[in-house]
């Protein structure tokens, strides 16, 4: 009997305890780490709430670039038989310029109610100098991650190939999770291309004589077009770091914090020296080093027949920038407009391969016929000189058709035009026929015959076939997107559960989570896989009103897996993205 009075008490004192609980205030509040800081440094905004709600939605963050974040904590805590439950988003923001700036409201809702955050008033000032404390964790990262230029030539000549590298160097002492580029390069007055790496590997080298990591994060070839002093714009990269704390965990191993950096490779000048003004007159802009090529299909044919001769130049340099020299033939061999091809590669020393122009050449009358050798004038930048190279001759021998010359006067020693020697095809004029050679047909009654009556329900018959048709195929195709909706939903349970089971495994870990989102996608927009891109996707989620937070943190993670592959990831950086992954396909599941 006493047994049941306390089980009584025990769940009447509970329900007491719900009620208070869903009877106290919301508090939803936005949390600045500094209200003044240089336009240097990084401001960590914290928006909480003291109750679990759906549809938050950040700010836009006018006047800030956000540089890490969203990143999502939950905390419940028991004091003296007392629930405290907190929920923040984080967000991590870097000042775009000086003076006094605002962080909007952000919103939120709790019961079916929207609850709003207050307005916040940031001050901006100038630089401040960095904290030297070896122990700073701001201090930390800047002394040990640098984003350099490597530039082949700074003086070249113009249209002398020169490459640019970006590499970004980080010490052992800090483990780089995820890299962003924020500011591409400008390359004014250059023609560029840019060469694919196509996976980013981390390698060992030496930074001002120290040992340091680094990653090839862009190799750019540029070919100057203007004699000048040319600038080249920086490359600005977003990198998100675990730096470790002095801080240890139960089992005395090193707490590492994530900060966000952006590092800058900085301007680079290049001084472009003209070249020489001695230059021959059939000069076209061609720099490097190469050959000229002359070829014809045919050496030997009749008149009326065709021959295609191929003007070809190789080698290394400018080579789509400059055009091939013009075949200048006998008014007896008829010239068509060529045919243009190109056959280039482009490395770090520059573009390599072959251009060729292919002419059609159809002789008109049986003879000989040379074709001069070819002229092909370059600047060779190595020599520092111009040169110019001859192809060989080649002479076409038609051995028939008619005659543009008679023999040779043996008394007079000249050679007379014979304007009566042309033979002419008896095929060669044809009259149009004068009698049509048309049947008479018969009148027949086609009026309620049998091809009347076919030929006009034909097409009704035509049209109930497709109907039945089109209308199977959308049954079918109704039936296998089901299909693949309902195995995409296990997949994404299927690859979760192998996410979280591979947790201190990062390789396995990221490959199981990329499988999860594609499939998350797969089955609630039936997205294929050949349309699987960050743009799409983002394109998609946005057309279906889901949520900004929600699309910029789908995204971030889809980003992760791929920057896992080939940069270091922290158990701290893991665990928050296998949160982030079920958080996020949680909301973007509620909202659709």
């Amino acid at each position: 009997m006493r047994t049941s009075v306390n089980l009584l008490l025990l769940f009447f004192s509970v329900i007491s305890f719900e009620i208070h609980a869903q009877d106290q205030d919301v508090s939803f509040e936005a949390v600045i780490s500094k209200k003044t800081l240089g336009i240097n440094e990084t401001l960590r905004v914290d928006f909480k709430v003291n109750k679990d709600g759906d549809n938050f939605s950040p700010p836009n963050f006018n006047g800030f670039r956000v540089v890490g974040g969203p990143n999502q904590s939950v905390s419940n805590s028991w004091i003296n038989g007392k629930r405290t439950f907190s929920k923040s988003y984080s967000y991590f923001l870097s000042p775009l310029k000086k003076g006094s700036l605002s962080i909007g409201q952000a919103t939120i809702e709790i019961d079916d109610q929207l609850y709003k955050t207050m307005p916040v008033k940031i001050i901006v000032d100038k630089s401040v100098e960095i904290n030297k404390d070896p122990n700073n964790t701001n201090y930390l990262v800047n002394e040990n991650l640098h984003l350099v230029a490597e530039v082949s030539k700074t003086n070249p000549y113009l249209n002398e190939s020169i490459s640019v590298i970006y590499k970004l160097y980080f010490s052992p002492q800090i483990n780089v999770t995820n890299v962003g580029e924020i500011d591409s390069p400008e390359y004014v007055d250059f023609w560029s291309n840019n060469i694919k790496i196509p996976r980013l590997q981390i390698e060992r080298g030496s930074y001002k004589g120290d040992s340091y990591n680094y990653v090839i994060w862009k190799e750019i070839v540029l070919y100057p077009q203007k004699a000048d002093k040319l600038n080249i714009k920086p490359l600005s990269l977003e990198v998100s770091v675990d730096v470790p704390t002095n801080k240890r965990d139960f089992f005395g191993n090193r707490i590492y914090t994530q900060i966000s950096k952006t590092v800058t490779a900085g301007n680079r000048s290049i001084q472009v020296k003209p070249l020489p003004k001695d230059a021959p007159v059939n000069f076209n802009g061609a720099v490097g080093n190469f050959e000229i090529l002359f070829t014809s299909s045919k050496t030997q044919l009749k008149s009326s027949e065709s021959l295609q001769a191929t003007i070809k130049v190789k080698g290394l340099g400018n080579l789509k920038l400059f055009s091939t020299p013009e075949l200048s033939a006998p008014s007896s061999l008829e010239k068509y407009d060529p045919e243009h091809k190109e056959n280039i590669k482009t490395a770090l020393n520059g573009m390599s391969g072959d251009i060729s122009d292919t002419y059609t050449l159809v002789p008109q009358f049986k003879g000989k016929y040379p074709i001069s050798p070819v002229e092909f004038v370059y600047f060779d930048p190595q020599a520092e000189k111009y040169k110019s190279i001859f192809s060989k001759e080649i002479v076409i021998n038609v051995l028939e058709g008619p005659s543009s010359f008679s023999q040779k006067n043996e008394t007079q020693g000249l050679l007379k035009i014979n304007t009566n020697n042309i033979p002419i095809a008896k095929s060669q004029f044809r009259f149009i026929k004068t009698k049509p050679g048309l049947i008479k047909i018969e009148s027949r009654k086609f009026i309620y015959s049998t091809s009347f009556y076919l030929l006009l329900f034909l097409p009704l018959i035509i049209i109930f076939i497709l109907f039945g048709f089109i209308k199977s195929k959308t049954t079918s195709a109704s039936d296998i997107k089901g299909y693949k909706s309902r195995r995409a939903k296990k997949l994404v349970k299927k690859y979760l559960s192998e996410a979280k089971t591979s947790l201190d495994k990062k390789d396995v870990f990221y490959v199981a989570l990329e499988r999860a989102l594609h499939n998350f996608l797969k089955s609630k927009f039936s997205i294929e896989t050949s349309d699987y891109s960050k743009v799409k996707v983002k394109r998609l989620l946005a057309n279906k009103n889901i949520q900004t937070g929600s699309i910029e943190l789908f995204i971030s993670l889809i980003e992760n897996c791929d920057y896992a592959r080939y940069t270091p990831a922290s158990n701290v950086a893991i665990n928050n993205d296998y949160e982030n992954a079920v958080k996020v396909i949680l909301e973007i599941d509620k909202q659709i």
